[in-house]
């Protein structure tokens, strides 16, 4: 049978809606694959960020720490400085005192003497000549000359009568402002320094250590005690 108009036109209606609904159905689905496909694209995308953020402030967090450990090394090692220049300043003005106290030796001529009498004998051991020049203050030039003859005799009774002549320099004196003793020059231009403020410098730099200890004790760190 042939079909109508009307039938035809109801067919077509009917495959048309059809098709309508399967392709909207195949719309949803791509929107939703689509919607899916962003959601996943944006979480990768968030994490990513997420991840690269966190190492960033990692990276920041471990350069503050490190900048904090670099000040306090820094603030630490100058106290330390403080500290050692507090000890070498106490230190220098202990020597200083010293060095006042020491030119009162001179103000006892008999004592003086005695010191003077060992500080020329002990020259004389150095050099071992028979002709020496002695140089010193002008002021001590008398108590100097008084003192030859003893550091002499102790000179030749210890090397079995070997004789040396010791003559005053008093064309060339030894500065005004140093505390007191000699120097011992021999003919061939030897030179043996014995002047107090000589002495106290050798003796300082050899209890320097232990200086150090009384003034301030045992440092556990000090590996030498030079």
């Amino acid at each position: 049978m042939a079909l109508s108009d009307a039938d035809v036109q109801k067919q077509i209606k009917h495959m048309m809606a059809f098709i309508e609904q399967e392709a909207n159905e195949k719309a949803d689905e791509i929107d939703a694959k689509a919607e899916e496909e962003f959601n996943i694209e944006k979480g990768r995308l968030v994490q990513q960020q997420r991840v690269k953020i966190m190492e960033l402030y990692e990276r920041k967090e471990k350069q503050v720490e490190l900048h904090k450990k670099i000040q306090m090394s820094n603030l630490l090692n100058q106290a330390r400085l403080r500290v050692l220049k507090a000890r070498e300043d106490h230190i220098k003005s202990v020597l200083e005192e010293c060095s006042k106290r020491l030119g009162r030796v001179t103000e006892d001529k008999a004592k003086y003497q005695k010191v003077l009498e060992g500080l020329i004998s002990q020259g004389l051991f150095q050099l071992l000549e028979t002709n020496v020049t002695i140089r010193c203050r002008e002021v001590d030039r008398d108590v100097v000359q008084a003192a030859i003859p003893g550091a002499v005799n102790t000179y030749k009774t210890a090397t079995k009568g070997r004789d040396t002549k010791v003559t005053v320099d008093t064309d060339n004196y030894l500065p005004s402002d140093i505390a007191g003793g000699v120097e011992l020059i021999s003919q061939s231009k030897f030179k043996v320094e014995n002047t107090l403020d000589s002495r106290l410098d050798l003796i300082s730099q050899q209890m320097l250590p232990e200086l150090r200890e009384i003034l301030f004790g045992k440092n556990p760190n000090r590996r030498f005690m030079d």
